[in-house]
């Protein structure tokens, strides 16, 4: 493998507003001869939430355990607080939780006493270990279960536990990678609302996903990396809009109006327009939302009545799809993270 230089040199101490939880230039790591993470580059502002976007084997794990000091970079430099995650990783660890894609939880014991337990070990008093369990069993929703088995556990009930014992210490920036992986649509919701709870109370969250509603809910920003790639960077909506125009979707009250209808928004719009299957509405590409007031006074001039409209930008899963060539979801064969 080419010898690649360390390049410190490019990384910044910013302060204030554009502050940095995270900044990472070129990293590399390779397992023999297959580089799971070539060149990555990131900018973390704190107090935000930043996604890591993409499929199985695309190199999110592996970038979150340098940024974490778990694995040591080929090449490349990265910060977290303005620490070098490398020359000092165990000042780096004091600043960071890490809740992986399994939880790391011990089956013999309760959820209370997992949490005790972590507690001792990062050297809290048997007195402050019984104060942090409480608070962290009332604030993820397990007080009721604090003294049930965890093979009563459901997988999202085990998850937030995990998720708990990573903020015992209360760490300025949490990794969370694929929190939500195998959950039901339910706790899904209950993670995303307990990481939205983290940020307003100050904690910065890398968070890496491979569902493209996940990133957009609850990312400030996203990196779209694929083969060990960052692809893409940029806000959910800057991403949406790289891809093309949003689209007008219109319904009527009456099916016998849409050929007509049909025939004045394509007037309108300068673009063709399709009727969907059951006949009742229309979706025309717009790329100037200023005509949209002359179309609707002209549809109700011809006496057509319009039951829905919704303008709709572009979402996540076509952006992926137009940056990589596949889903999201598609793993890459012969490949991990």
């Amino acid at each position: 493998m080419q010898s690649l230089k360390t390049p410190t040199n490019r990384l910044t101490a910013a302060t204030g507003a554009d502050a940095l939880a995270i900044e990472a230039v070129d990293l590399v790591k390779a397992f023999g001869p297959h580089r799971a993470v070539d060149g990555v580059s990131l900018s973390v502002q704190v107090g935000t939430v930043y996604g890591l976007l993409g499929p199985n084997g695309a190199g999110k794990t592996t970038t979150v355990r340098m940024l974490a000091t778990l694995l040591r970079p080929d090449a490349g430099a990265a910060r977290i607080f303005g620490h070098d995650v490398v020359k000092d990783a165990q000042r780096v660890r004091q600043l960071i939780g890490v809740t992986g894609q399994y939880a790391s939880v011990d089956e013999t014991l309760t959820a209370a006493e997992n949490l005790v337990l972590f507690a001792r070990l990062l050297g809290q008093s048997r007195r402050e270990a019984r104060a942090t369990t409480e608070r962290l069993l009332g604030q993820f929703g397990l007080t009721e279960a604090r003294n049930r088995p965890l093979k009563q556990f459901s997988g999202g009930m085990r998850r937030r536990l995990d998720l708990a014992a990573s903020l015992i210490a209360t760490p300025p920036l949490i990794f969370l990678d694929e929190p939500t992986t195998g959950l039901d649509p339910r706790t899904r919701a209950q993670m995303w609302d307990t990481i939205r709870q983290l940020v307003r109370e100050g904690t910065t969250v890398l968070l890496t996903t491979q569902y493209l509603d996940e990133a957009d809910q609850l990312a400030n920003r996203i990196a779209v990396i694929d083969r060990g790639r960052v692809i893409a960077e940029g806000t959910p909506d800057e991403l949406k809009s790289s891809v093309g125009r949003s689209s007008l979707h219109l319904t009527f009250a009456n099916p016998e109006d849409v050929p007509r209808a049909r025939a004045l928004v394509e007037a309108a719009l300068g673009a063709q327009a399709t009727p969907s299957p059951e006949g009742r509405r229309i979706i025309a590409p717009l790329a100037d939302t200023s005509v949209v007031p002359d179309l609707l006074v002209a549809l109700r001039a011809a006496g057509i009545d319009i039951t829905e409209l919704g303008v709709q930008k572009p979402t996540l899963d076509e952006v992926f799809l137009a940056l990589t060539g596949h889903e999201a979801e598609t793993a890459d064969e012969g490949e991990s993270d």
